[in-house]
């Protein structure tokens, strides 16, 4: 009886954080894949913010909704939107994703998970993936693994827009056809 009780208050306490619809979102700050610190604050009030969590760089799911907002970049910045994609990936294996799949877009390093954990997405552990780009072998290195989970942020920091049913190939579109329709 007591162990159930426990787990109640476990799974409740992993879902205090999230986020509605009209929730101001957190303020973070990550290392991106070029070693720079990227910040939220700098793009409120000037430009609408996709911020999508995805689980691994350079794995299967998560290339094809990496490459299909590479494509939609032209019109994701039409929209007056910036995408980042955050990952529990460390900053060279983003790096490498970035390369490999020719990314227009800045990817961010949330290796503890804080970042996700203060949007409500649910975590795992990390790992560690063996790829190869260019013929040299690569390990991939993550500290969590995330959930994949879209968000927008308005010019305001206001959350406009959330999908916790990611259909990784058509993420971007989703969100484009979101950020024309509410212009």
């Amino acid at each position: 009886m007591i162990l159930v009780v426990a787990l109640t208050v476990v799974s409740r306490a992993q879902n205090t954080n999230q986020l509605a619809i009209g929730d101001k979102a957190p303020a973070f700050a990550a290392k991106a894949d070029d070693g720079s610190t990227w910040k939220l604050a700098d793009y409120v009030g000037k430009k609408n913010v996709v911020v999508y969590f995805y689980p691994a760089a350079m794995t299967g799911g998560c290339t094809k909704q990496a490459c299909a907002y590479r494509d939609a970049q032209p019109a994701i910045e039409s929209a007056n939107a910036v995408v980042v994609g955050i990952s529990g990936d460390n900053v060279d294996g983003l790096k490498l994703f970035k390369k490999a799949e020719n990314l227009n877009f800045t990817l961010l390093s949330d290796e503890s998970g804080e970042i996700a954990k203060s949007f409500g997405v649910p975590l795992k552990d990390g790992g560690t993936i063996t790829r190869e780009v260019e013929g040299k072998s690569y390990d991939l290195v993550r500290g969590a693994t995330a959930s994949r989970w879209t968000f927008i942020i308005d010019k305001k920091g206001n959350i406009v827009y959330k999908n916790e049913q990611v259909d990784a190939a058509k993420d971007a579109e989703a969100v484009l056809a979101f950020l024309k329709n509410s212009k």
